[in-house]
């Protein structure tokens, strides 16, 4: 029973034993041997004795008090009513939420939108309601619905639209629609620029776009608001630098090849993957006598196999100062196999072919590569043994056979 029906219940019992009081007052004996008191009120005269005044005051001041408690239940018996009724509203949006939401969660998205939206303009929670339903329509693949209930959330909340924008860009995002996920990524951060989940939305879009100049700009602001592990935005610099220099390559312009380089932060220029792409991409555009020096010194400061490769590859129009410079590394690289083969292809071109010849020999020696046999064949050619260049081509090619028997085998379901 409600305390509003029990305290009407109170005060009619309270004025009903007052009203019975006042009818049996006449009839005390008490009543009838007390003193009297005589009230005047211009012709008129009133004789009570003192108990029956007393009782009469007391007895009327428990009618009027009852009267008026009753009175007041009364006129705000409507209020407590609606307030009840809004009450029981608020509790089956609440029920509906925890269900839509466990729906939603079982992958039951049907069902999930409808409860959902069925109480959501009742709940004092209906931006979630609406988001929710939003996430369940886009996945069974209602966009237009999906739509509404984003236009509807902003509507019943309009202070929420960081919270509306995010899941809109998501469920943009989700559905591969780059253009448009970014659209709202961009307007999001106008409105907050620092926010976590807003950057690393922006870093996924610019990674499926392709944006690779656009996310280098972000990539500050990702490493200082810690949205990515150390490890991650070490890993995203080299992918994102890699793939600008890759594009810039792309022009066929050293000069500006040269010029993006020095323009990336100090500590990525000292990555040596992302040093090693812009070695090949300078040499690739034909750069290679603007970095010839810078990679010499490189190799000097640490030696890298894969950075040798790249310094055989270099053209200079001066090919025996290439070799010479090359020649100082042997003091302490002597059998290294790599450096063996480049010194013999830069020998190669600086016509020393009696050098090219024992470099190429030395380096087989150690370690029998491809490219050491093909280029020891092209020199045996240039002396016109035929014999011996064949020779070096057939070991070459069954060289190449047994990586690529290796290599399926060790892959026999690719």
């Amino acid at each position: 029973m409600s305390v509003i029906k029990k305290q009407l219940i109170l005060w009619s019992v309270v004025l009903i034993l007052a009203v019975v009081a006042a009818l049996l007052l006449p009839r005390l004996e008490l009543a009838q041997h007390a003193g009297y008191v005589l009230i005047g009120w211009g012709r008129w005269e009133i004789e009570l004795t003192v108990v029956t005044l007393v009782l009469v005051i007391v007895i009327g001041f428990v009618l009027f008090y009852a009267a008026a408690r009753l009175i007041g239940l009364l006129l705000r018996l409507p209020l407590q009513l609606r307030s009840k009724k809004e009450a029981a509203k608020a509790e089956a949006a609440y029920r509906s939420l925890i269900q839509g939401l466990k729906e939603a969660a079982e992958g039951n998205w049907e069902k999930a939108e409808k409860v959902l939206i069925e109480n959501a303009a009742l709940s004092g929670a209906s931006l979630v309601h609406y988001l929710t339903a939003a996430r369940a329509a886009h996945q069974r693949g209602a966009l237009k619905e999906r739509d509404q209930y984003l236009k509807k959330a902003r509507e019943e909340a309009p202070e929420s639209e960081l919270a509306v924008k995010l899941t809109e860009a998501e469920l943009h995002l989700a559905n591969e629609d780059f253009d448009k996920a970014l659209q709202s990524l961009k307007r999001l951060d106008k409105i907050a620029p620092a926010n976590a989940q807003v950057l690393r939305l922006l870093h996924q879009v610019y990674m499926r776009l392709g944006e690779w100049e656009s996310l280098g700009k972000l990539l500050p602001r990702l490493h200082k608001s810690k949205v990515l592990l150390e490890a991650e935005v070490r890993l995203l610099e080299l992918e994102t630098y890699s793939a600008m220099l890759r594009d810039k390559a792309g022009e066929k312009d050293a000069k500006a090849l040269q010029e993006l380089w020095n323009g990336l932060p100090g500590h990525v220029r000292k990555l040596p993957e992302l040093e090693a792409v812009y070695f090949a991409s300078m040499i690739e555009v034909g750069g290679g006598e603007l970095i010839e020096q810078v990679l010499r010194d490189s190799l000097n400061d640490r030696w890298d196999e894969a950075l040798v490769v790249l310094y055989g590859t270099i053209e200079l129009a001066d090919a025996q100062a290439q070799l010479r410079h090359a020649e100082r590394w042997l003091g302490r690289h002597a059998t290294d196999a790599i450096l063996l083969r480049v010194l013999g292809k830069i020998a190669l071109r600086a016509g020393e072919r009696e050098k090219a010849a024992d470099y190429l020999r030395r380096s087989l020696e150690i370690q029998p590569t491809v490219e050491a046999y093909r280029l020891l064949g092209d020199l045996r050619l240039q002396q016109d043994d035929t014999e011996s260049a064949c020779e070096c081509y057939r070991r070459g090619l069954m060289l190449a056979s047994k990586a690529v028997i290796e290599e399926i085998e060790s892959h026999p379901e690719g």
